[in-house]
């Protein structure tokens, strides 16, 4: 049964489980994508700090979910999705697009395999019912909504895994990266599933649970030290991060993977097929764009999708900028292949004029990501 109609036909957002017990020290909610998502508990630079040196919470509820069950189960999802879905084994995560025919994003988003007849698929936008059925046409396999059935928190920062592990039975020393545990744990008395996964660009875990035992996973972790964030402080963390966002970095079937630098994660080589496969093919054989990073010049930002320009000729897209701690002014862009090279100097639009900018390597906090690795 798919359960997607309530939070947008009222036009009113739904509420995660763990809203009301964050309702007490939240500095504020936003609303997007049919959900509100708390913006952050009042003191930013300390959110930051506490994801980027030690450990931070966040209600990441609002990722929309979907359960994939049946036979043809991972067959639907790699028909949907760009990372190789068949080559999984059970216990492991994988990230990628969510793809169109003509090998054009729909979303991006993760596949948990739970067992060969079961995964869980998450995705930031919540109106894909359709396009799921529609992509899984004479498949014997079931697909339901299951977000609000299964609330979830991120735990991130460098001292993640020292902070969880004496409250939990599992071995986090022994979870790999992007590897998950099928079977229910109990984190400080909490049943969750639990994932070596995130969105911070450092070490970090998701636990999932059932909405009646929110309250109670949000006091645990609250209680190892963990300082709760939101979204305000998730951009310039993502951002430094090089993690994209749908309707921000891109538009649904405008962009292919290639222009926001996932080209491992399209598994050409792959025994399964999946939309847009042959096309991006020759896509990947010169990629048109190249997804960087832009060290801004100044103080003021641009605005979100700001053109850059080279010598007055429009080279690309400044699609997210953010005022980060560490780094100052930055943002992510989409650039013509021939300007995107590191040191290159581009100009942004700001207001009636430019400002300077120069062209610098995708995720600057961790190019190499191994703090998500460590």
């Amino acid at each position: 049964m798919d359960d997607t109609s309530d939070a947008t036909s009222t036009g009113e957002g739904r509420r995660t489980a763990f809203h009301e017990i964050m309702s007490k020290t939240a500095a504020g909610f936003m609303e997007e994508a049919g959900w509100f998502w708390v913006t952050g508990f009042g003191d930013p630079d300390g959110e930051y700090r506490a994801v980027r040196e030690g450990v931070g919470v966040w209600d990441v509820s609002p990722l929309n979910k979907w359960d994939f069950r049946g036979p043809d189960a991972p067959e639907a999802a790699q028909r949907v999705h760009s990372n190789d879905i068949l080559g999984m084994q059970v216990g492991q995560v994988r990230y990628g697009a969510f793809l169109d025919e003509d090998g054009l994003l729909v979303d991006d988003g993760t596949v948990f395999k739970h067992a060969e007849d079961h995964l869980w698929v998450a995705t930031n936008g919540l109106d894909h019912a359709a396009y799921f059925a529609d992509a899984t046409k004479g498949l014997d396999v079931a697909i339901d909504y299951i977000a609000p059935d299964l609330p979830h928190l991120q735990v991130q920062g460098p001292r993640s895994r020292d902070a969880l592990q004496p409250i939990t039975e599992a071995d986090l020393g022994s979870l790999g990266y992007f590897r998950f545990l099928p079977e229910i744990v109990q984190v400080g008395g909490v049943p969750v599933w639990l994932s070596r996964t995130g969105f911070s660009g450092e070490l970090g875990y998701e636990l999932f649970t059932k909405p009646e035992h929110a309250e109670d996973l949000w006091r645990v972790i609250e209680g190892i030290g963990a300082v709760p964030y939101g979204v305000d402080v998730v951009e310039p963390l993502r951002i430094e991060a090089g993690m994209i966002v749908t309707d921000y970095d891109y538009e649904a079937h405008q962009r292919t993977p290639y222009d926001l630098g996932l080209d491992r994660l399209v598994a050409l080589d792959g025994e399964g097929a999946f939309m847009g496969k042959e096309a991006l093919r020759e896509v990947a054989a010169a990629p048109p764009n190249r997804f960087k990073t832009l060290r801004l010049e100044g103080e003021e930002l641009p605005e979100y999708g700001a053109a850059v320009t080279k010598d007055g000729e429009d080279v690309g897209v400044l699609t997210s900028p953010a005022a980060s701690p560490a780094f100052g002014p930055i943002g992510l862009a989409i650039l013509r292949t021939d300007v995107a090279a590191e040191g290159t100097p581009v100009d942004v639009a700001l207001g009636d004029g430019t400002i300077g900018a120069t062209v610098d390597v995708l995720a600057v906090v961790d190019p190499g990501k191994q703090r998500p690795r460590s």
